[in-house]
Parts: C-alpha cells; structure tokens; sequence
C-alpha cells in the first residue's frame, strides 16, 4: 500500500512523495521491524522510541513518522514525516490500512467510569436478540456473531487485548475489519479515558455516545477530575447522539463541551427518560416503569442493584434511539443477561448454605454502591464477607476511601493482593487500613489465593461472600509478569476442600 493512502496531504511536513514509498505494513515496536515497514514513533512515560530511527534505518523500514518537536539521531537519513501527534497518526494509519471498516458499521461507544461493562453489554444483548448482527469491545470480552475474538498469546497480543478496557490501533481496526467482513452492522464499544487521550479512536464516528457516571480513578494518568472529566467528554464530540446518566453530577459539565444530540435518563424530573416506580427485588433482579417521550413500558431485568435500572435504562435508550421496537427491547430485557464478573454468582451446589458473588468493583464509588445493593437483599442475620485489594503502581489516592467503605459497610473484610504489578503488596495493604477506624478488625493476607481459600473454608451458613477488584479477568499481574488466575476455579477448589473436612488454609 502507498503511504499516501496512510498519510494524507495537510497532515504531515517533509519526507518526500508519501506517492512514491510502497509500505508492506505498519510497526510501532522495533522487534517487529521487517523491510518495507511504515514505523511510527511513540514517546511514553518511561521511553521515547524516536532515540531508535537508526536501528529502524538499518532494519530497512521504508518510513518513518515522528512528532514535529521531536530530537532526532544524527545521520538518519530515512524519510520521516513529521506530525503534530503520532498517536493520531498512528490510528488513522491502522484505520485506513484496514479499509476504515467502521464506516462501514454503526458504532456505539460507552464511556464512564463504572457501568461500562454492564450497559455495552446489555445494549449488544438487546440488539443480538433483536436480530442484528452485532459486535461488541470491551474489558470483559470481545464478541462477534457468537464467537469470542482471540489475539495470539505470543508476543504479548492476548495479554495486550486481555488488559485494556480498548484496544490498541493496531488490535482494534484489525478487529473492526474482521469484524465487518463477517457481516457485522452494528459494534457496541467500551471507550476509556486513556483511548480517548491517546486518540486510539479519533477516526471514528460515533452514532450513539453513551455516559454512565464518573468518580475518581487513573489519577496517575489525568492527574485531576478535571482532565478526567474532559478525556470522557471528547466521546461527545465524535458522536451524533449522546445519551446521558442525568443523574450523575458530572453530566452538565460534560454537555458543556458536547456537540452532539443530547439524551438524558435518569429518576430526576429534568431527565426526558425516566425509569419510575423502580423495584428492587433483591438477587431476582430490578423492575421500573420507562417514562420516554411517547412511550411508557414496564421494565424487568434479572441483573441485581440500582446501578442496573440506570445501566439498563441507558441501554434501552440506545436501543430506541437505533430504530429498535420498545417492546422487542423489553422482551430483550426481561431474559436472562449475564455480564462477567459483574455481581457474577459461582454455582455452589444446592447443598451449600453461603453464596459467592464476583464483581470488578475497583473504586470508591463502585465498591459502596455494590455493598449497598447486597445490604438492601440479605436477609436478616447473613453477614456480608467482602473480599478486595487495590492495584499497584496506580491510583494509591483511592486505597484509604475503598478500605474506608468496607469497614462502613460489610460485616467481615478481607484485604488482600490485586494486580500488585511492581508494587509490595504490603505497602498496598497498609494504605488500604490507613483509611479505617479499626483497621485490627480485619483480616489481611497477602496471597489473594489464600485469601479466596479461607473466605471458602471458614464461611457460616448465610454468608454472601465478594470477591471484589478482578472480576472477569482471568490473570494475575506481579511483579513476575502475567499468570493465569480465576477465581472461579480457586472457590471450586476450595468448596471441594471444605466438602472433604480439610478445613485447613496456609496465613
């Protein structure tokens, strides 16, 4: 393929005729370097591959891009072709070697900080269920016409989808092309703040925008609420229709800077879609009466909480909002939806008298709304076991307040290791008490596996025991690398262990 195909006129300085160099793929890591390459130059936190166009000149690569304000090695004679930002470009290059494919599907993108999961995926149930032939991107999984979409283990491509709430440009447009080419219409996605900061996705064009709620998180990264707020708020400006939580305090400042349709739900009198007469029932589920313009429909879900009749509700907007039938959308609605690793139940066994639920809640505001949502359904005398750690190398402002909402609101806390990466799983602990009243009260042990174990071992009857922070992933991070972990597995063994009578576990 040309480079001009890649890199249009207007978008870059010097290099030469783009018309004029054939590019047999794009690399962004030098160990991928092959003859013919475009390379694209990226500055990190820690590295700056621009120190490296000699290795990328001997190597044979045709091109390279790199950023205006950038030092380059002496003697490099390669063609490079400067850029305001080669994350943008980076992107746009991905999205136009593989044909731009979502211009050819209706994208819908999902931002916030919790409820992302949740609401992508009820939205692609409701539409699968419809009948449309829909993909779906996110942290929990990558779906497309019932198949799960898997990136080779070698290389670091399965940890690399695995760990990001959106991929890369160089995993997501290969995907995207994919999954045009299989038929797909329709791509409901996760959008994080960082795709957004990085342009990972500036060449598309949203059809539906959809805002959950925010509260602090990745403050490693966007330093305040502020930027945070705004890395969210660029979705609404890459979409025609944003749909709005009206109910989170942080949706006006986001509108401020929005420049699409706008669409709020909520329980408040200011949102035009309403979710009234809300009945919570517990594990069975939620119902409420949906108040929209025209339309008023009761609607019933077996997903849990209140956070569920909002995530529900934003998703039943997005439906309507594509030309879905309310009462196909609510039919979808009232099935069985089941979203891993949130408020996900292990099967037990009948004859088992405690329950474990798994459930990503890795934030503040995440954890409070879950302990609140099993408070309001356990039954009279069923303690509520809480199990969480917070990860390492980030975010260490949220540790204190987590472990400030355990204490506040279960009955037994566990804290433990979760994602520790290079950090000392110790220091994440003690950050975690420094935040509670009575931090000898609970109980830490630094192998999260253990932890799981003992939760099992020694729970009474009419326990609800939660294992909260990791959710659908199925890996552990440490210092060591990757390592598969799923504590679905660890509970099973542990309950087999318990069934035995060894109810023994290491501290």
């Amino acid at each position: 393929m040309k480079l001009s195909k890649l890199l249009y006129e207007g978008e870059y300085t010097g290099g030469g005729d783009p018309r004029e160099i054939e590019v047999s793929s794009i690399v962004t890591d030098t160990r991928a370097l092959t003859p013919g390459c475009l390379f694209i130059c990226l500055r990190g936190t820690r590295f700056d591959s621009h120190t490296l166009l000699s290795l990328v000149e001997g190597k044979r690569a045709a091109a390279a891009i790199v950023e205006q304000d950038a030092m380059i090695p002496e003697g490099v004679t390669l063609p490079l072709f400067f850029v305001p930002s080669t994350r943008r470009a980076m992107a746009f290059a991905f999205s136009r070697f593989f044909g731009d494919p979502h211009r050819d599907m209706t994208m819908i993108g999902v931002t916030g900080t919790n409820g992302k999961t949740s609401t992508a995926t009820v939205l692609y149930s409701i539409l699968r269920e419809a009948g449309v032939k829909v993909g779906l991107i996110g942290t929990a999984e990558c779906l497309y016409n019932g198949k799960t979409y898997t990136l080779p283990e070698g290389e670091d491509g399965g940890s690399r989808l695995r760990t990001m709430t959106t991929p890369d440009p160089d995993v997501l447009y290969p995907m995207l092309r994919l999954m045009r080419d299989e038929g797909i219409t329709h791509v409901v996605m996760e959008v994080s703040s960082h795709a957004l900061m990085l342009e990972k996705v500036a060449p598309i064009a949203y059809e539906v925008g959809i805002f959950t709620n925010l509260s602090p998180e990745h403050m490693d990264f966007h330093n305040d609420m502020e930027s945070y707020r705004a890395a969210k708020a660029i979705l609404f400006r890459q979409c025609r229709v944003g749909i709005f939580n009206g109910d989170s305090e942080h949706t006006e400042a986001i509108l401020s800077e929005a420049t699409c349709e706008v669409r709020r739900g909520g329980t408040h009198t200011r949102c035009e879609h309403m979710a009234l007469d809300v009945e919570l029932r517990g594990a069975a589920g939620i119902a409420y009466t949906y108040a929209g313009p025209g339309i008023r429909l009761r609607i019933r879900s077996t997903l849990p909480g209140v956070f569920s009749v909002k995530n529900t509700l934003l998703a039943l907007m997005a439906a309507l909002e594509l030309g879905l039938s309310p009462l196909v959308a609510a039919g979808a609605l009232a099935k069985r939806i089941d979203v891993p690793g949130r408020m996900e139940r292990v099967p037990l066994g009948a004859a088992e008298e405690f329950c474990v639920f798994i459930d990503y809640a890795h934030t503040e505001a995440a954890l409070r709304s879950l302990l609140s949502t099993v408070r309001a359904f356990r039954r009279e005398g069923e303690r509520i076991v809480l199990l969480f750690g917070c990860g390492g190398d980030r975010d260490r402002e949220k540790r204190g307040p987590m472990g400030k909402a355990a204490e506040e609101l279960a009955d037994r806390v566990i804290v433990t290791s979760d994602n520790c990466r290079t950090e000392d799983p110790k220091r994440i602990m003690e950050d975690i008490l420094a935040g509670m009243t009575h931090p000898e009260r609970v109980r830490t042990v630094k192998s999260r596996r253990r932890a799981i174990e003992e939760a099992i071992l020694t729970a009474e009857a009419g326990d609800i025991i939660l294992l909260c922070g990791k959710g659908h992933e199925t890996y552990e991070i440490t210092a060591g690398g990757v390592r598969h972990f799923d504590e679905r597995e660890i509970v099973r063994a542990a309950l087999e262990k318990r069934k035995n009578g060894d109810t023994d576990h290491e501290n």
